[in-house]
């Protein structure tokens, strides 16, 4: 049987090579629990191991119980009886081996029954999870859910909640969407109102509530009366009874084994979390950017499985007396999902890093007040980081994966149409990816910003810092695109013209994205000649998209954005 850490060696290149001591630091408060828990780390290396032991469990787990169960939960799915959600049977068996090995808790404090592992250590995990089922989401929502509560709940709700979530006992959820209230959650208008005793209650309707049967749920409610937008919402921790009705189940195209619910809050009770007024402008937004990340590692897993699908069946399918990977048409499609596939990976973990150390240095700064001054230029650089890429990781690993996924398909010809193959599935399940958490056309919205700052700028200048005497020609290229990305934006703020840096902003995300990805596969180029190889593939062929999109900005005729609204709309 397959463990999915130690059969892929890319994660495992990365787990080698990736700088994971400042963050073991701050995430241990340099070891401070060594003596309070038996499993607590001594020291980074004791870190490492530890974290190379517990991805090794979710590997076997993944390849061992939960890939082969994948087919039957998205045949069986899940189905709605009396009011109460049923899980597929292969789902409900490995949410239990999951519960059983102690990993629901896997970012959690340990005080609370957690693992204490960082985002980066999760990214990994729910890459391997959904390689073996894209459906197979409460892993993930777990931390999401408990790490939202864990920052910025009070002790009494954390004690509360977080040991149970670790059991593995109750699942959770997130519940924002409304039907009238989809990615423009400031119209969110589900009320939250005080009874005399200041006891909350919330009345109004939720939908597309990914594991909205779950315990406990994370609920965005408009507490101000008569208000309108962000100002208005509060954030509230819901503990499910009889006030909450799961009204159906939604039939999905794909991740048939997440069930997706509408719910109907009737005087629904509810204890605040935070601040009044903060719900959507601070809680949820990081709730939000945390599922993101998880959202992009999803989109990766699921990428992978595809890949390795289409590899196999191009290996063994023989056509023109060849095998079918041998044919040049084929073959390039199977590298260019390769290398679309670490490119992703590798700015997938990239953007975790900068998560973990934004977060590391926020909590060193609140619990050692007297370093909060000297941290404070590090944390300002390192959320602005994590705010620029994730964003970004969200919508070139779930476009990717779709990619991927339909190329998949195509490799297999008529059979990948069919049930018989996996790849079908695996296309059904990306496509929700570049739509939840926010649509790929908002991660642009959440990521311009940044680029046209200056934010982006200044990480080129970062990695252009680093050494690239091993491929002296290929950084220069690089370099050479990044001028282009430059000139782009000196081209638009030259016209202060604000509907065409909107209409450009796709274009400019997608160069940004190019850019940050060739200054990574050059760094990991240092350590291993195959990535060298890759690294070439994507620089050269990600320079010509850059110019491509430079000239279209630069020499582009601005009137195509009237133009373009008068095609649609006459």
């Amino acid at each position: 049987m397959a463990n999915f850490l130690h059969d892929n060696k890319d994660i495992l290149f990365h787990l080698e090579h990736m700088d994971l001591d400042r963050i073991i630091a701050l995430r241990e408060d340099d070891f401070a629990e060594k003596e309070l828990y038996p499993h607590a780390p001594v020291d980074v290396a004791d870190a490492k191991d530890s974290y190379m032991k517990i991805l090794g469990l979710v590997g076997e787990i993944s390849g061992d119980e939960l890939a082969p169960r994948a087919a039957g939960i998205d045949e069986e799915g899940v189905t709605l009886e009396n009011g109460e959600v049923r899980y597929a049977k292969g789902t409900e068996e490995v949410l239990e081996l999951f519960s059983k090995a102690e990993l629901m808790g896997f970012c959690f404090p340990r005080k609370y029954g957690g693992l204490n592992c960082p985002t980066t250590i999760l990214s990994i995990a729910a890459e391997i999870t959904s390689r073996a089922d894209g459906s197979f989401l409460n892993f993930g929502l777990q931390q999401d859910i408990g790490e939202t509560l864990n920052k910025f709940g009070s002790e009494e709700q954390k004690m509360k909640v977080l040991p149970i979530l670790a059991s593995g006992k109750e699942g959770c959820s997130m519940i924002l969407t409304e039907p009238d209230a989809g990615s423009d959650l400031q119209a969110v208008m589900l009320k939250a109102t005080q009874d005399p005793s200041g006891n909350w209650k919330l009345n109004g309707v939720k939908r597309f509530i990914t594991n909205g049967c779950g315990k406990y749920g994370l609920v965005l409610a408009r507490s101000e009366e008569a208000s309108k937008g962000a100002g208005g919402l509060s954030f509230f921790l819901y503990e499910r009874d009889k006030h909450m009705v799961i009204r159906r189940l939604e039939n999905k195209l794909g991740i048939h084994g997440s069930p997706t619910c509408e719910l109907q809050f009737n005087d629904a009770p509810a204890t605040l979390v935070g601040e009044r007024r903060r719900g959507l402008i601070k809680y949820t937004m990081w709730l939000m950017n945390s599922a993101r990340l998880g959202i992009a590692a999803q989109a990766l897993g699921i990428a992978e499985s595809a890949y390795r699908e289409a590899y196999k069946y191009a290996s063994e399918r023989i056509q023109f007396n060849v095998k079918v990977k041998s044919l040049p048409p084929v073959y390039e499609m199977l590298t260019e999902m390769r290398v679309a596939i670490e490119a992703g990976r590798t700015l997938l973990y990239e953007t975790a890093r900068f998560v973990d150390l934004k977060e590391g240095l926020e909590h060193a700064s609140e619990i050692h007040p007297e370093k909060s001054a000297e941290l404070k230029s590090e944390l300002k650089k390192y959320s602005r980081l994590a705010s620029l890429f994730t964003p970004i990781v969200k919508a070139y690993n779930t476009e990717m994966s779709n990619k991927v996924c339909y190329d998949a398909i195509q490799i297999h010809g008529g059979p990948g149409y069919m049930k018989e193959f996996p790849v079908e599935r695996h296309y059904r399940d990306a496509r929700i990816t570049n739509i939840y958490e926010g649509t790929t056309q908002l991660q642009v919205v959440a990521a311009i910003g940044g680029i046209t700052s200056g934010a982006a700028v200044a990480v080129f200048d970062d990695y252009e810092g680093e050494d690239y005497a091993h491929a002296p020609e290929l950084f220069q290229q690089t370099k050479k695109a990044r001028n282009m990305v430059e000139k782009a934006l000196v081209h638009l703020k030259g016209l202060e013209d604000e509907e065409a840096v909107t209409y450009h902003s796709r274009r400019l995300v997608e160069m940004t994205t190019d850019i940050v990805q060739s200054y990574l596969l050059l760094r990991d180029a240092r350590h291993d000649e195959r990535k060298m190889k890759l690294a070439e593939i994507f620089i050269k062929k990600a320079a010509v998209r850059v110019e491509m999109n430079m000239n279209f900005i630069v020499n582009g005729e601005q009137v195509l954005v009237r133009n373009y609204k008068a095609v649609i709309d006459a």
